[in-house]
């Protein structure tokens, strides 16, 4: 770990706490740094009987967790875990530890210190795993010679003959299991080993990773092998060539073809699943005594549309754990599952998609199955206690995923989302509008997630001289429960978020969720938006007449106000500012107007104000969805738009769907009421989509990727408009108006989501544009 490491200077703008102002010089004593930093360790929950032991570790820049604890790799490689090393256990809020941020950036910024940066691109590239391949390339390009080696014909036969020399200390007649995986082997080898002959009771055969592309001769060989009852040929280029059905033709007895059940799947399959029989234990037929000693099934993604015969509790009578995810399981009602599963006396542990073929509740489920004691890896208890349809303790988590054509740089803004921590900079006057995103060090990167954490961090900022500018930004680690060594420490990765906020849609960002149920939130929201529609029936009423507003005696209007704005630049003559809005013909004010502020004021309804009641239903982003919602459904005109702090499972089912059916799957993220694009993100991840709602709320709004371009950038229009009348509706547009350009040409590149100036307008403006205008009315 650095024993020292760079300041993060905070801008200028934010001004100093009460607490730092008051503070002329360096901080000297504990005393000192509690004074200073009481609100800071309040907000970061930071037990007071840790607060001493901080400001040491603070004031001496004690990085001392690499003694502690360790970093293993795990997931194939494609994620790190941290375990405690320390021969003794940690004890509940016994310990402080100090983890250093690695990277700290401005969205807009990051792509470009990637690139700029020495090193920076590599160290992320190797804490988020995905620089593997180039490993492996410089390792292949070590062991060249051994890579030829492995894929002749003489290594096969190597490998082959071994597997028979197995066979025969067995005895002849014993069944063989031969596993050829990645050998290399092509047509002309698999003729040339001549299998069937060397091994006749062959069971199980894995030509899993090999170069078979010949239909014809890959099926005379393995008709040769008649007694054959699984069979792996994944990954080979044959495969989509129309050899599934020329396979399952020739072989009668296959029960398992490339990992899935065919329909001839029986008790073998069954004991496979099982781990009774394998490579270890090759057999051609189950003993009953062995099926009655199951205890253990997973039938996990096994394309399985009806369960076997075999699965039954008088052939399976002690079994107590069943895992069925996965599967579509069409060929049998839910109903007949729920019967089947009832009849398992022992079965106390049911793994199964929710929503799924049990239906779309996980309370339901466990009405029907009251001897269950897991759901899904859940407690049948607290699902009962905390009321919960959906659930999971099995999620498997998003690994990074590139292309070997991206350079490190894509590859981290790729997988940076399942890394990432945020925090804002405030004080009591302002909170700055752009959100600050880091990545801890190797150390606290490598943290898991768990519902049941042993440890909690907190973002915190140390002002050694006292004061806000000489702030250095940390995250604080400390244990919450006992941990013993060798036990992995994890956090919640949503803290202090519950039900009530979408914790169970949020965890999508760092795990696959069960992508029915969203989809099925979609559908059904996509139902009751087009049962929304009450403007589309209704009459258009004539146009009102508009009337003058200025009095009939010719009168000055009177104009209250308390915009510094209008004051200087209200000089024409038809107007006079007063001072008594109870004497004003116009109200024109900055603070609302309701109707309790009228009846406190005095004011009336013939006097006309700058706004209308409930005008945040068409000013701010989400009532403004919210509002045509309601009034129109969904129509054409409006892009597909989501509050994601109340329909985020929708958005996700709505991504989830696109995904599957190939569409563009592009979406812009928008605080609800910020301008200036401040915080507006364009993006196609969606565990982006969903981290970002940690920056404040937002709408989700399908991108237009097709825009109108003038000279090949994006421009918008803005118009000056003046609503007089909603009901009947009259609405005024000033002949001046101005066009606003994009800097930059306009690109789907990735790479350009991160340019401000390609994808958002707010940079160039100017009066109308006749060429523009000229364009635009062709």
């Amino acid at each position: 770990m650095p024993s020292r490491r760079r300041r993060f200077r905070l801008p200028a703008a934010i001004a100093m706490s009460p607490a730092a102002a008051a503070t002329d010089g360096r901080i000297r004593s504990y005393e000192d740094f509690a004074r200073v930093h009481a609100y800071l360790l309040a907000a970061a929950g930071i037990p007071p009987s840790l607060h001493e032991r901080l400001y040491r570790k603070l004031a001496d820049e004690v990085f001392d967790g690499g003694e502690v604890f360790a970093v293993e790799p795990c997931e194939g490689g494609m994620q790190r875990r941290l375990v405690l090393a320390s021969e003794e256990p940690l004890g509940k809020e016994s310990d402080v530890f100090l983890v250093d941020h690695a990277w700290s950036f401005r969205l807009p910024d990051a792509l470009k210190q990637l690139r700029e940066v020495p090193g920076l691109a590599e160290r992320m590239a190797a804490l988020m795993c995905v620089d593997l391949d180039r490993k492996v390339e410089t390792e292949e390009s070590e062991d060249e010679q051994d890579d030829e080696k492995n894929v002749s014909l003489e290594h096969v036969l190597q490998v082959v003959e071994t597997e028979r020399a197995r066979v025969q200390e067995r005895g002849t007649d014993s069944a063989a299991w031969l596993e050829l995986e990645e050998l290399g082997i092509d047509d002309d080898m698999l003729v040339t080993l001549d299998l069937s002959a060397k091994f006749p009771n062959v069971v199980a055969l894995n030509l899993w990773g090999n170069r078979l592309q010949d239909t014809e001769k890959v099926i005379q060989e393995i008709r040769k092998c008649p007694k054959l009852k699984a069979l792996w040929l994944n990954d080979n280029p044959v495969l989509g060539k129309g050899i599934d059905k020329a396979v399952l033709d020739s072989l009668s007895g296959l029960e398992i073809y490339n990992s899935r059940f065919t329909s001839k799947a029986g008790e073998w399959a069954l004991s496979f699943c099982a781990d009774i029989v394998g490579a270890d234990n090759p057999c051609s037929f189950v003993e009953s005594t062995l099926l009655d000693s199951i205890a253990t099934i997973d039938l996990s993604d096994r394309c399985i549309h009806k369960l076997p015969e075999a699965l039954s509790p008088s052939k399976l009578p002690s079994l107590s754990k069943l895992n069925i995810r996965g599967n579509p399981l069409d060929q049998i009602s839910g109903d007949d599952l729920l019967k089947l599963l009832s009849g398992f006396t022992q079965l106390q542990e049911l793994e199964v998609d929710i929503p799924g073929p049990l239906g779309n509740s996980a309370i339901s489920i466990l009405e029907s199955l009251p001897n269950l004691s897991f759901l899904n890896g859940v407690n049948s208890s607290s699902i009962i206690e905390s009321g919960k349809h959906i659930v999971d303790s099995a999620l498997q988590p998003r690994l990074p995923e590139w292309s070997p054509e991206e350079s490190l740089a894509e590859r981290v803004i790729g997988a940076m989302w399942l890394y990432l921590m945020t925090y804002r900079l405030a004080d009591e006057e302002k909170i700055d509008e752009t959100p600050v995103w880091y990545v801890m060090d190797e150390l606290g990167s490598a943290m898991r997630h768990s519902d049941i954490p042993n440890f909690r961090i907190a973002p915190f900022l140390f002002m050694p001289e006292g004061k806000l500018a000489s702030a250095i930004s940390y995250t604080v680690l400390w244990p919450t429960l006992d941990v013993h060594t060798g036990e992995e420490c994890t956090r919640d990765f949503l803290f202090g978020i519950g039900e009530e906020k979408q914790r169970s849609a949020r965890l999508t960002a760092w795990f696959h969720t069960p992508e029915n149920y969203f989809i099925q939130e979609f559908r059904r929201y996509q139902e009751q938006l087009q049962s929304n529609s009450i403007c589309s029936s209704t009459k258009i009423k004539e146009t009102p007449s508009t009337k003058s507003v200025r009095p009939s005696d010719g009168r000055a209007l009177r104009v209250y106000t308390d915009i510094p704005h209008v004051e200087e630049f209200l000089t024409r003559p038809e107007f006079v500012l007063t001072t008594d809005p109870k004497e004003a013909d116009i109200i024109w004010v900055s603070m609302q107007v309701d109707s309790e502020v009228k009846k406190a004021i005095g004011l009336t309804d013939q006097q006309y104000t700058n706004q209308f009641p409930f005008e945040a239903y068409l000013v701010m982003k989400h009532h403004l969805a919210e509002t045509i919602h309601k009034a129109w459904g969904s129509p054409e005109w409006l892009q597909p738009t989501y509050n994601l702090e109340t329909h985020l499972s929708q958005l996700i089912g709505d991504y989830c769907t696109r995904k599957r059916d190939g569409l563009d799957n592009l979406w812009i993220m928008k605080p609800w009421n910020m301008a200036r694009t401040i915080d507006t993100t364009v993006t196609g991840d969606l565990s982006a989509i969903i981290r970002l709602m940690e920056t404040g709320p937002k709408i989700c709004q399908k991108y237009i990727e097709r825009p109108a371009l003038f000279q090949g950038r994006k421009f918008d229009l803005r118009y000056i408009v003046l609503v007089r009348s909603i009901c009947p509706l009259e609405i005024f547009l000033s002949d001046v108006f101005w066009v606003r350009l994009a800097n930059n040409q306009y690109t789907l590149e990735k790479t350009s989501f991160f340019e401000y100036e390609t994808h958002f307008t707010v940079m160039v403006r100017s009066n109308s544009s006749p060429l523009l205008w000229s364009y635009i009315m062709n």
